[in-house]
């Protein structure tokens, strides 16, 4: 078996995700010889590369598929999966997202090209720091985790990104091809948990009106 690669296994970072210093510090020796070990199993395949620093073993030397979620964290760390993918994650659109999107706390829009993983963005929205993670969730993937925006935050974040204006629930239904059962799901507790998230006025408005859309569509039903 390979230095590197049994190095790694051993370690028990087969199923991980690591970093440049993770990897230094379990190969040890000259930077020569980790260089030469690591160009190798870059070459052979046991090890790719996400971005510089950042590394996982080859497939067929991992005992579970690394979920593209997990990757995403991995790329920008303190960033979670919204927008497309995620209303396509929880079911709310029925159209296959082939970029995973994110948003990130820092200030410019990013995208990584992953071979074999596909692409990545992540996208600054203009939100209160201290409510960042409002409405966002932690998901389980095999032994990892990512951070996973519910329906309401990722559908809101969407909106910020596109700087849509409220003009009715047609956006929502013809536009996202979200269904009125996914809207009747939502509730008050839901919207508000979202308060004081987003910093632009139109934003904000469009939350208060789609609340107040969705709570009148289950009133005219009832």
């Amino acid at each position: 078996m390979d230095t590197l690669l049994d190095t790694v296994t051993t370690a028990g970072l087969a199923d991980r995700i690591f970093n440049e210093r993770q990897l230094d510090d379990i190969l040890g020796g000259s930077n020569a010889r980790r260089y030469g070990l690591v160009n190798r199993a870059l070459k052979d395949g046991s090890l790719l590369r996400l971005k510089r620093g950042r590394y996982l073993l080859g497939t067929r030397y991992r005992s579970e598929p690394v979920h593209p979620f997990v990757v995403s964290q991995a790329l920008v760390p303190g960033s979670y999966i919204s927008f497309e993918t995620a209303l396509a994650y929880h079911g709310w659109i029925p159209e296959a997202v082939f970029t995973t999107s994110s948003v990130s706390p820092g200030r410019k829009t990013v995208s990584y090209d992953v071979p074999s993983l596909g692409g990545f963005s992540f996208h600054p929205l203009a939100v209160q720091h201290y409510r960042f993670l409002a409405g966002v969730n932690r998901a389980k993937f095999g032994g990892l985790t990512s951070l996973v925006a519910g329906p309401l935050r990722a559908l809101m974040d969407l909106v910020a990104l596109r700087k849509e204006r409220w003009s009715g629930l047609a956006w929502v239904f013809e536009g996202m091809r979200i269904e009125e059962t996914q809207l009747r799901s939502l509730h008050h507790k839901d919207f508000a948990a979202l308060a004081q998230v987003y910093k632009h006025r139109a934003v904000i408005d469009f939350q208060v009106e789609l609340e107040r859309a969705i709570t009148a569509m289950k009133a005219a039903s009832q």
